[in-house]
């Protein structure tokens, strides 16, 4: 999994929810410099993390993680 990639497609499914990233880094139970950190894909995000942001945005983990799938 390439987190650049994956910090892309968090960033545009955030964004297409309606949620800011402050919004979504609270519903997340994360600082916003973790979440800045895992959209940048400086910071590889935690399987958990994933399986929360996958959730919180009523999505599958498969959509934010699949290398064949096109950007949003």
């Amino acid at each position: 999994m390439d987190p650049k990639r994956i910090g892309k497609r968090i960033k545009a499914f955030r964004k297409l929810k309606g949620y800011t990233q402050i919004a979504f880094a609270k519903k997340l139970d994360v600082s916003i410099a973790v979440l800045g950190n895992v959209e940048r894909g400086t910071e590889e995000a935690s399987d958990e993390l994933l399986d929360n942001i996958s959730d919180t945005l009523s999505i599958s983990k498969e959509e934010l993680t699949l290398e064949n799938k096109e950007m949003i």
